[in-house]
């Protein structure tokens, strides 16, 4: 039987559950002025007004999930288990990302080899099941859709610029064809490839952006990672930017460099950050990143970083002057919701989730449990030191 303190703490919790469920405030969570909606805009007129939360890495929680196969990292679930897809996307729309990539990553020829059936699927026949299911979930909230390149084996085999842009028209052309709303170039390594992706998506006509993994030293030609932001932004690239292979910290470093190249050079696109959700400080330098550390890829868990990590790198991120910040591998949902909570005050609303999302855990005070009470709030949790126990 409950003693009296914990009938009053319970009923106190059933009087908070009736309030913060009220009609009233649950629309408050939802975008209502029309200059804050984004779905049918474009892009870059609504990064001019207010940051846009990207989602997070779809490769590696499908591999979570069981989904994809590690070490391929390829995308025939949208083919093969296009649910599991489905319902990621809507997840991380929940979560509050106001863009939805096509899970099309890598989607290039000469990659697409299931391992489970053998079968070998076509640009063409991942690109339209990715299209097909980022269009469908994006039309069930406030969301744009962007469709990714990829570098390709082509480059790698040193087969030449026009063999290598023949790759990405092939996918370019499906994102044109479902009106996809921009479209992105992440990934890439060398500024080479990724101007001569730039070149492709530029032609069609619709918004692009490019991100490299690079950390930041310099891109795995030696290119300086300041000027590969200046050479990303010359060859026509509207979003500048990083992603993959390092954390939330060293990206942050990566982005001031190239801001500071770009601000010299006179240029001025959206800056866009999609880091890694690991702690990669120790391999800050490595070219490849967290690729070349020994939990890669399948005990990560060590290394990942929690919401309030990356609620911080929101906010440091937007205050550098990105606008469009989202996460890459290992970025799950609920890392995503807690951007769309840090920049609430400036995308003018709360995420869909909000309703289950009360502040720095303020409905923990109203536990059972006497001493979890007090775990809530800011100072709270950006206080705590998160390290592994001792076996």
């Amino acid at each position: 039987m409950l003693s009296k303190k914990g009938l009053r703490v319970l009923s106190q919790r059933a009087k908070h559950i009736l309030e913060s469920s009220c009609p009233a405030k649950c629309m408050s969570t939802a975008p209502e002025e029309e200059k804050y909606k984004v779905r049918g805009r474009n892009v870059l007129d609504v990064m001019k007004e207010r940051p846009l939360v990207g989602d997070g890495g779809m490769v590696i929680a499908l591999e979570k999930r069981g989904y994809v196969t590690a070490g391929n990292w390829t995308p025939e679930a949208v083919l093969e288990y296009p649910e599991a897809v489905r319902q990621l996307h809507r997840e991380f729309l929940r979560a509050g990302s106001d863009v939805l990539q096509s899970f099309t990553f890598y989607a290039a020829e000469g990659k697409l080899k299931s391992s489970s059936t053998g079968k070998n699927y076509t640009v063409a026949e991942i690109n339209q099941a990715g299209c097909d299911l980022v269009k469908e979930v994006a039309a069930e909230g406030d969301a744009l859709t962007c469709g990714g390149l990829s570098p390709t084996p082509s480059y790698g085999q040193g087969k030449g610029k026009q063999a290598v842009q023949d790759e990405f028209r092939k996918q370019v052309e499906i994102y044109m064809e479902h009106d996809l709303d921009f479209m992105l170039a992440e990934f890439f390594a060398t500024i080479e490839e990724t101007e001569w992706a730039i070149e492709v998506m530029k032609a069609s006509g619709k918004p692009c952006g490019a991100t490299m993994r690079i950390g930041p030293t310099s891109d795995k030609s030696d290119v300086d990672s300041g000027e590969c932001a200046v050479r990303m932004a010359a060859a026509g690239a509207d979003l500048v930017g990083v992603n993959c292979s390092f954390g939330p910290v060293t990206s942050l470093k990566t982005i001031e460099k190239m801001k500071t190249s770009l601000d010299a050079a006179g240029l001025e696109p959206f800056l866009v950050m999609q880091p890694v959700a690991f702690h990669t400080g120790d391999c800050e330098h490595n070219k490849d990143g967290y690729h070349e550390v020994p939990e890669f890829p399948l005990a990560l868990e060590s290394r990942s970083i929690t919401r309030w990590d990356a609620r911080k790198y929101a906010r440091a991120a937007y205050d550098l002057g990105v606008r469009y910040i989202g996460g890459c591998c290992g970025f799950e949902p609920y890392h995503i919701r807690e951007i769309a909570e840090e920049l609430a005050p400036e995308r003018g609303s709360r995420p869909p989730g909000a309703d289950k999302n009360e502040h720095f855990g303020e409905a923990i005070k109203y536990s059972l449990l006497e001493y979890m009470r007090n775990r809530v709030g800011k100072d709270y949790w950006y206080g705590i030191n998160a390290k592994r126990p001792s076996p």
